[in-house]
């Protein structure tokens, strides 16, 4: 019950019939039904859906204040205009409704296949019967109905010294840095400033959410939002920051084991460049080549794919300058062959997880970020809409 571990917070899913068979809605409400400080980070996408839209709207309008979150699976809501922005209104105003608090106070995400406006005849009728449904028990439904092309939930609870700060998230394909088509909701019983905690939010993200590249494709409805009642009083905020921090990374390497016909994770690292801006485009260019996915796929240490990649980039790139580790053995030095330990290497690439850094031998910029293989499966779940 992460989502609920908190004191304070209630939560519920259900089937409403958007997808055929699976739990396709979730609520998260809190115990009260008083709004709370919320902050949020949404999808850089400059093609953002409706609820992305709505949501911006609500929390700039109210200073950063939410009473509950309703969220449908199955449909994005997204690519669907001014019917899709009314659509995701009427959707807040039903839950608001049901819960007894203003509109204004819940926020709405949607997320799955886009174009397609919302089965407002079967979300509707849904939502009172999912705020009935609403208990502390009610966490692990709510992210199953999160869920589009995920296998299983994703879950994750922190408990600190004085707070509890738990989370649920969602997230398979179409995924990249600046988030992934991926939901993420958080709720802690501290009390934080929404300044305070949207700082906090939005530096843990850049370094857990925002390092994942499955495919090199930013969604339109990515949203976290995390909701804070204070119930516990003000926390040290050091140790705050670390629990938040770590759920977000505990939820992103979930996603990373999720992804669509994932059978590698891979934690590049690129390191030596010039600035830190150019290690992120390196590491960019690299994690969503697909050659070096697929050798990846492969269990294949073919070191001139990551070069090829890097040095492809646009940045400051010298071959003589470069090193190449797999597991930590170098496998390449000055642009070409190293002698090496070979069946060390292949023992590491037989791996679930690969580590991987590309040393560039400039300056001291450095980035990381968490990739996957591309194989067949990848291809099957995306070879059609879903």
């Amino acid at each position: 019950m992460s989502v609920t571990a908190a004191e304070g917070f209630v939560a519920a899913g259900c089937h409403a019939g958007v997808k055929r068979k699976r739990y396709d809605m979730a609520l998260v409400a809190t115990e009260d039904r008083q709004a709370v400080t919320a902050a949020a980070v949404f999808t850089q996408n400059k093609f953002a859906a409706p609820p992305v839209i709505l949501d911006r709207r609500l929390l700039a309008a109210n200073g950063g204040k939410a009473a509950a979150v309703i969220v449908n699976s199955g449909n994005a809501n997204a690519g669907t205009g001014a019917e899709g922005l009314a659509d995701a209104e009427e959707m807040g105003a039903v839950a608001a409704k049901a819960l007894g608090v203003d509109s204004s106070d819940v926020l709405v995400c949607s997320t799955g296949i886009i174009g397609t406006r919302l089965p407002m005849d079967k979300i509707l009728p849904a939502t009172p019967k999912l705020a009935k449904k609403l208990s502390k028990a009610g966490g692990e439904d709510a992210a199953r109905g999160i869920l589009t092309t995920d296998h299983k939930q994703k879950e994750a609870v922190v408990h600190g010294s004085t707070f509890t700060l738990g989370g649920m998230a969602k997230g398979c394909g179409m995924i990249a840095p600046n988030m992934a088509t991926m939901l993420a909701f958080l709720t802690t019983d501290a009390e934080v400033e929404q300044a305070e905690l949207q700082a906090i939010l939005r530096d843990a993200a850049d370094r857990t959410f925002n390092t994942l590249n499955v495919d090199g494709a930013t969604s339109t409805n990515d949203t976290v939002i995390v909701l804070a009642n204070g119930r516990r009083g003000r926390p040290d905020m050091k140790e705050f920051a670390d629990a938040l921090h770590k759920v977000c990374e505990d939820l992103t390497y979930q996603m990373a084991r999720d992804a669509e016909g994932m059978t590698k994770m891979v934690l590049l690292k690129v390191t030596g460049a010039a600035s830190d801006a150019e290690a992120r485009v390196a590491a960019k260019n690299i994690a969503e080549n697909n050659l070096v996915k697929c050798s990846w796929y492969g269990g294949d240490p073919y070191w001139g794919r990551l070069l090829g990649a890097a040095g492809s980039a646009g940045i400051a790139f010298e071959p003589e300058k470069t090193e190449v580790a797999y597991g930590g053995i170098i496998v390449s030095r000055g642009g070409t062959n190293a002698e090496h330990d070979q069946d060390a290497v292949a023992a590491h690439m037989a791996n679930e997880k690969i580590d991987i850094e590309v040393a560039l031998g400039l300056g001291s910029g450095a980035a990381q970020v968490i990739g996957i293989d591309l194989g067949p499966g990848y291809i099957k779940e995306n070879s059609k809409t879903s």
